[in-house]
C-alpha cells in the first residue's frame, strides 16, 4: 500500500520521538542508483522496525507568459518518478511514504524534519550528472554539509548486508551531545558489531581529547590511538587493516571534513568509500 503526501503539509503521523531511527528518509534524484539506495534503505529498515519516507524534490523555474500551471506538471512527474522508483524494490511488506517537495533537497529535508520528525538520512553519493570520477556529488555533498541529521551514504550498487564491523573515527573523544551517538548504538546492539574505535591524535590535541565519553567507551570493542595530521589521513592509514563494513565519522567543523568538503563535491582521488559511510551530528 502507498501513502501519497503531495504537499508536506499533508503528511499526517503521531510522532514518536523517544524512539531511535524509526523514521528513515531516502532522498532520491534523477540516479540510475536511486532504486539501489531505496533497497538499502527498505532493507536496513525492516531489520530495525523503522518507516520509510522517500523524498523527492523539485525546483520551480518561473517564465514569464507561461500559462500552464507549471508546478502542478512538476509535481505530478515526481510522483510519477517515485512510484516508478518504488515499482522496481522489493518493499519487504513496508508501507512507504511519498513526499514530493518543491524547493532544493536542503531546505526540503529541514521542513520534512518539522512536520515528522527525522532519525536518519539514506542517501546515494551521487547523480548521473556528476562525472565518474567524483564520489560525492554537489546534493548529497551539500546534505551532508549543511543538514544536523545524521546521514549514512550508501556507496553505488552497494546491496545490504548485516553491519558487523564498525570503524568509528574521532578527533576527540569528548562528546559534547551524547544524542548524536544514537544511531551508532542502535546498530551496534540490533547487529551485535565490533566496533573499533580510532582516536586521531592531531598537532592540536590536549589531554582532554584523550578521556573518552563514558557512552563512547562503552561502544567500543578496541581503541586505537594513532597520530596524524588529520582525521582523515587517520582514516587512510587504518581503514584496511580494520576492514570494516561500516564506516562512522562526526560531522565537524574542524575535523574528518574540514579540507575534504570545502566544496561540496568530492572526488573520487580525494576520498573514496566502498562501505556505507555514517556520517552523525556534529561534536560542537
Amino acid at each position: 500500500m502507498f501513502i501519497f503526501a503531495v504537499h508536506l503539509f499533508y503528511v499526517i503521523f503521531f510522532i514518536n520521538k523517544t524512539t531511535t531511527m524509526k523514521h528513515i528518509l531516502v532522498p532520491i534524484g534523477s540516479s540510475e542508483n536511486a532504486k539501489n539506495t531505496l533497497q538499502y534503505a527498505i532493507d536496513f529498515a525492516k531489520v530495525i522496525n523503522a518507516e520509510v519516507f522517500v523524498l523527492r524534490a523539485y525546483n520551480l523555474i518561473s517564465k514569464a507568459g507561461t500559462i500552464i500551471n507549471v508546478s502542478e506538471i512538476l509535481e505530478r512527474e515526481s510522483n510519477l518518478y517515485m512510484r516508478s522508483v518504488i515499482n522496481s524494490v522489493d518493499r519487504k511488506g513496508l508501507d512507504l511514504t511519498l513526499i514530493s517537495a518543491k524547493g532544493n533537497v536542503v531546505d526540503s529535508i529541514a521542513s520534512i524534519e518539522k512536520e515528522i520528525g527525522v532519525d536518519l538520512i539514506v542517501m546515494g553519493p551521487k547523480s548521473n550528472s556528476i562525472k565518474e570520477e567524483a564520489f560525492l556529488g554537489n546534493t548529497s555533498g551539500s546534505v551532508v554539509k549543511q543538514s544536523k541529521l545524521p546521514v549514512l551514504i550508501v556507496p553505488e550498487s552497494h546491496t545490504f548486508e548485516p553491519i558487523t564491523s564498525i570503524l568509528t573515527a574521532v578527533k576527540t573523544g569528548i562528546i559534547h551531545q551524547p544524542s548524536a551517538l544514537a544511531p551508532l548504538q542502535q546498530i551496534q546492539a540490533t547487529f551485535n558489531a565490533v566496533v573499533n574505535l580510532l582516536l586521531v591524535k592531531t598537532t592540536i590535541y590536549t589531554d582532554a581529547d584523550l578521556v573518552i565519553n563514558t557512552e563512547l567507551d562503552a561502544l567500543k570493542s578496541s581503541l586505537t590511538v594513532t597520530e596524524n595530521a588529520t582525521t582523515y589521513q587517520g582514516v587512510l592509514e587504518h581503514f584496511q587493516s580494520s576492514n570494516p563494513n561500516l564506516l562512522c565519522v562526526f560531522r565537524r567543523k574542524r575535523g574528518f571534513f574540514k579540507k575534504l568538503w570545502e566544496k561540496n563535491t568530492v572526488l573520487k582521488k580525494e576520498f573514496y568509500c566502498n562501505v556505507p559511510l555514517l556520517v552523525l551530528s556534529g561534536q560542537e
